[in-house]
């Protein structure tokens, strides 16, 4: 077992990885940049090294960085999170050139899922379902065209180093599309430095499922079930709960059973996630993988008991599974509110100090945060707040347990979007669970949804 982690990242990921470590009785280096300097992470470490100003590219960005502190602390062993280097293979092979131990997938492993091409290529070699689409990447609107017109409109484009939204472009008609691919070239430029696309079916009502895997090192791996990730907005995932109410024993049992002979023809190792697009006749196809701790992984740990980064700390060392898929029980419902610091309405970003601040408990209420009385949502990262997770017997008790927890949630001095998770949660589809990745773009041009969000504007302390 590792002796010292350190946790290249910030906020709530940063303090949930300081808590697993604690609990394994590893000791732990924070890294901040300036403005961090009072962040809880850095208070809770048992070691902090200031590694640059607040930029991102220039601290929680900067290898050179990252190393030198694990360096002069000793670290033998760091753990990326999820955003910033978590998925940078490049990272991954320096640490291991380096003698640190990387908490995550091999170097190789990382490089191939992170590039969408790649991965859909290594996706259908292992025997994952595939939407209609290119092989490889398409290099201008002339051949993206006769790939559409070869698999029919409405298609999509997608940047082939991207994730996150970044880079997509949907297109329903041959006019629309050479537009749409110079939009969507320039997109991914800019946001990944990689303009190359590829081309696929859309499916006009999809619904998001993502199965976990677990691995171990000597080949043994098992999933966890699944999580729902259908309500987002721009492709940015908003609520997620496990299991589904979108799939059947049977099919689920079917998608954890491919998603594991995939995983072992490709030797994958540590956790991951998988990602499909399930359409309206209940079909699933592979869309990609994430190959860290995901954002939404206490859903998981609340329906199968088992607490991922724990797990994720003790494969990197070496140590094989404990547990066998039989072993692996889904019990109750968890919904999982990421609460962000931002207008309900518009969702742009809300920066700022919080005059007051209240975290809602009880019976089957978690809060994974690093917000407190006094903190400053600073304006250089992600607007994530907190991650409001509840769990409950069924789903229906889970809904109403989660719209209590909200309703009591205080935030005060800067905006957030929790009046929109209590609109989000009202919605009559939602609670019938007949939804898909559409359902904020209804919920926000619907009357009635509209009225709920002002009215959870209104009541929201």
């Amino acid at each position: 077992m590792f002796k010292k982690v350190l946790i290249a990242n910030r906020g709530e990921i940063a303090l949930r990885v300081i808590r697993a470590c604690r609990e394994l009785g590893i000791a732990t280096v924070a890294v901040h940049s300036t403005a961090d300097a009072n962040a809880l992470h850095v208070r809770f470490a048992d070691e902090s090294v200031c590694i640059g100003p607040p930029p991102s590219k220039e601290s929680y960005l900067n290898i050179p960085q990252l190393l030198s502190a694990a360096e002069i602390t000793r670290a033998d062993a760091i753990h990326p999170g999820y955003g910033f280097l978590s998925e940078n293979s490049e990272f991954a092979k320096v640490c291991r050139d380096c003698k640190i131990h990387f908490i995550g997938p091999r170097p190789e492993m990382i490089s191939l899922m992170g590039n969408k091409v790649r991965a859909r290529n290594a996706a259908r070699e292992a025997g994952l379902p595939l939407l209609p689409g290119s092989i490889g990447t398409v290099k201008d609107p002339k051949e993206a065209e006769a790939f559409a017109r070869e698999i029919g409109f409405p298609v999509i484009l997608k940047a082939a180093a991207g994730g996150g939204g970044k880079g997509m472009k949907i297109v329903r008609e041959p006019n629309a599309l050479a537009q749409a691919f110079s939009t969507a070239a320039a997109e991914a430029v800019a946001s990944f430095g990689n303009g190359d696309l590829y081309i696929e079916r859309y499916v006009e009502k999809p619904r998001h499922i993502e199965i976990q895997i677990v691995a171990d090192e000597h080949g043994h791996i098992i999933h966890l079930g699944e999580r729902e990730c259908s309500v987002q907005r721009r492709h940015q995932k908003l609520i997620e709960e496990s299991p589904s109410a979108a799939l059947t024993p049977e099919l689920r049992q079917q998608m954890g059973e491919v998603s594991i002979r995939a995983m072992e023809k490709l030797g994958y190792n540590n956790v991951g996630t998988i990602e499909y697009l399930l359409d309206e006749n209940g079909r699933f196809y592979f869309m990609e993988m994430n190959t860290r701790i995901q954002v939404e992984h206490p859903v998981t740990e609340l329906v199968t008991g088992v607490d991922l980064v724990r797990e994720q700390i003790k494969l990197s060392s070496g140590e094989p599974l404990k547990r066998k898929q039989e072993d692996i029980q889904m019990r109750g419902h968890a919904i999982e509110c990421r609460v962000n610091a931002e207008d309900p309405v518009t969702f742009a970003p809300w920066p700022g100090k919080i005059t007051a601040y209240s975290a809602p408990g009880g019976y089957g209420v978690r809060v994974d945060s690093s917000a407190y009385e006094n903190y400053t949502v600073l304006p250089y990262y992600d607007s994530l707040l907190a991650k409001l997770i509840v769990y409950a017997e069924d789903r229906p008790t889970a809904i109403r347990r989660m719209q209590r927890a909200l309703g009591e949630y205080v935030v005060q001095g800067i905006r957030t979007n929790i009046p929109f998770h209590r609109a989000a949660l009202a919605e009559e589809s939602f609670v019938e669970g007949n939804y898909d990745t559409r359902f904020v773009e209804r919920l926000l041009a619907s009357e009635t949804g509209t009225h709920r969000l002002r009215k959870a504007i209104e009541e929201t302390p």
